[in-house]
């Protein structure tokens, strides 16, 4: 059996900025199994995109601050009737490492990493269409061209401050994801509607469409309601349409 196609739509800042690190660090991690200077360029790529990120935002405190939310919540739900408490307390001690981890890293996420010379001049020059090649950038050219050993060791070096928020970013989401049951709904003549219960603390709406389907969910809203609109691809790639049909789907309003 095919697996839905799942839309996500962000209700805050913090969930939307979650999401798009938990892509990159997905490409990153792509990028870095493959041993072609196709690859490391763009595992360089996505690494100085994560980079841009976390010295835009106050990453670190507002994921510590997530975590701890989340122990706060499990804290409670171990002590409940026909909870498995051994398997909660299995995740607290996960999250209280992941958590230490985080705290005991100084400084701001990345900043090493960004203070590296040949980082710099590739974050300089990848502004310019093409502007990383090898007249531009030789330093850039004469690390793409060294042993693999050598490529991964460095790899390994710059993504190594990472780990522990990847880590952190997977089990916020994963937490957020599960923690409310799907109901069934369907969008009239492709069109759905409804309001958002402000008394609750919503991050994240997950809308699954079967596969069958040919409509895309394109997805709006703020603090007070949101829409969907299952739109058409046009086969010759003009704007798509709004499709016509009643189209069924499986709505999550996570909540943890």
């Amino acid at each position: 059996m095919n697996s839905p196609i799942v839309y996500e739509f962000p209700l805050n800042e913090r969930i939307r900025i979650l999401i798009r690190l938990e892509l990159l660090f997905k490409q990153l991690g792509h990028f870095l199994e493959g041993s072609t200077m196709a690859d490391r360029r763009a595992a360089i790529n996505t690494l100085l995109d994560i980079l841009t990120i976390f010295s835009r935002n106050d990453l670190k405190s507002e994921i510590l601050k997530e975590l701890e939310r989340h122990i706060k919540v499990l804290n409670q739900l171990a002590g409940s009737e026909g909870v498995n408490a051994e398997k909660v307390n299995e995740i607290l001690d996960e999250l209280n490492q992941t958590s230490h981890n985080l705290y005991a890293a100084s400084g701001k996420i990345g900043l090493k990493v960004m203070g590296n010379d040949l980082f710099q001049s590739i974050s300089q020059r990848s502004s310019i269409p093409g502007g990383t090649c090898s007249f531009d950038l030789p330093a850039f050219h004469y690390w793409l061209e060294q042993d693999e050993t050598v490529q991964q060791q460095a790899l390994e070096q710059w993504t190594k401050p990472f780990k522990d928020i990847r880590k952190a970013i997977d089990m916020i989401l994963g937490f957020i994801r599960q923690s409310s049951t799907p109901t069934e709904e369907e969008a009239e003549a492709g069109f759905y509607q409804s309001s958002l219960d402000k008394s609750l603390p919503l991050q994240l709406l997950r809308i699954s469409v079967d596969r069958s389907i040919p409509c895309f969910a394109e997805i709006s809203g703020g603090k007070h309601r949101f829409t969907i609109r299952f739109m058409r691809p046009a086969p010759d790639g003009s704007r798509p349409t709004q499709s016509q049909d009643n189209v069924p789907f499986m709505l999550t309003c996570c909540q943890f």
